[in-house]
C-alpha cells in the first residue's frame, strides 16, 4: 500500500460488525464484493467507484449504500485523494434487528438498500456515532444505544426484498454458471466445466457471463473466494490455512489478491479483526 494510503480497520465483538475508515489516492481497489451490508459516507475528496453497471461520484455529505454481493470498485480521481468511513453490517444481523423494528415484515423477504449514493444527514450522522461507539469499544450500553439509533434511521432507505427474487433479465446461461461457482468454489473449475454446466460452448458462456456481472468468470471465482476467506481470517483461521483451504496457490497468492481488493494483507486483517497475534 502507498504510504498516502492507510487504513483503520476493528471489529466489534458483539455484532460481527466492521468498521473501517480509510484514505486513498490514485486507485483504491479492484472490482469486489462483500457478504456484508455497507453503509458509510465520504469524510473529504470526490470518492468514485462503479457499481450496478454505474459509475457514482460520492463527495462530503453523500451517504452511500450497498448490499452484500454488489460488485464495485473504487478510485480517487482528483489531487488529495478521498476519506471515508464505512460499517460493515453482518446481514444476519441486520435482518434479525430489522425484523423487530418491523413486526409484519413478511418472511420469505430480506432487507434492500433504496439508494446507492444520496443525501440524508440524519443517517450520515447516526452512521458516524455508531462508528465513533464502536471503534473507540465504547460500554455495550452506548454501543447498543448508538445501534439502536442507527437502525431507526436505515428504515427510511431500506425495503424489504423476496429472498429467491433473481434478475428477469439474466440469461439461463450466466444464472447457471455462476450457481456452479458457487457450489464448487473450492474445487479446481475450467471454462470447459462451467461451458457443459450451462449447455452452451466455451465462448457464448464466457460472453454471457461477463455481461451479466461485469467480471469474467475466473474473476468472479477468485472475488467469491476472498469473500469466504475474509470470513474465515476474521474468524481467527491463519492465512495458509485459508489459502489451502479455498484453492489458492500459496498463501502469497491469495495475500496478493486480498491487498488488491480489501487493501490489507490477509494476516493484518485477521489481527485486526481478531486482536490475535500475527501468523502465518
Amino acid at each position: 500500500m502507498s504510504e498516502r494510503n492507510w487504513i483503520d480497520l476493528k471489529q466489534d465483538a458483539d455484532t460481527g460488525i466492521e468498521t473501517i475508515r480509510a484514505h486513498f489516492e490514485g486507485h483504491a481497489y479492484d472490482p469486489h464484493w462483500h457478504d456484508s451490508y455497507l453503509v458509510g459516507f465520504t469524510e473529504q475528496g470526490l470518492q468514485r467507484f462503479h457499481c450496478g453497471r454505474q459509475r457514482y461520484d460520492s463527495v462530503p455529505g453523500k451517504v452511500m449504500l450497498m448490499e452484500p454481493g454488489e460488485i464495485h470498485d473504487g478510485e480517487a480521481p482528483t489531487a488529495g485523494g478521498f476519506t471515508y468511513s464505512m460499517l460493515y453490517l453482518d446481514p444476519h444481523w441486520l435482518e434479525r434487528e430489522l425484523r423487530g423494528l418491523f413486526g409484519d415484515a413478511p418472511e420469505d423477504c430480506i432487507p434492500a438498500m433504496s439508494m446507492t449514493v444520496g443525501q440524508s444527514p440524519e443517517l450520515i450522522f447516526a452512521i458516524a456515532s455508531t462508528f465513533q461507539t464502536l471503534h473507540q469499544q465504547e460500554l455495550r450500553i452506548v454501543r447498543q444505544t448508538a445501534l439502536d439509533y442507527l437502525l431507526s434511521q436505515l428504515t427510511s432507505q431500506t425495503h424489504w426484498r423476496k429472498r429467491s427474487e433473481s434478475d428477469p433479465r439474466m440469461p439461463q446461461v450466466a444464472r447457471l454458471a455462476r450457481d456452479y461457482l458457487h457450489a464448487n468454489l473450492h474445487e479446481e473449475i475450467s471454462l470447459t466445466d462451467l461451458a457443459n454446466e450451462a449447455g452452451v460452448d466455451r465462448f457464448r458462456m464466457h460472453r454471457a457471463f461477463k455481461a451479466a456481472f461485469g467480471l469474467a468468470p475466473h474473476a468472479y471465482l477468485v472475488q467469491l473466494r476472498l469473500a469466504q476467506a475474509r470470513r474465515r481470517l476474521a474468524a481467527g483461521e491463519t492465512p495458509a490455512f485459508v489459502a489451502v483451504g479455498l484453492g489458492f496457490a500459496d498463501q502469497s497468492h491469495l495475500g496478493r489478491w486480498f491487498k488488491r481488493a480489501y487493501g490489507l494483507t490477509p494476516a493484518s486483517y485477521r489481527q485486526r479483526c481478531t486482536r490475535l497475534p500475527d501468523a502465518t
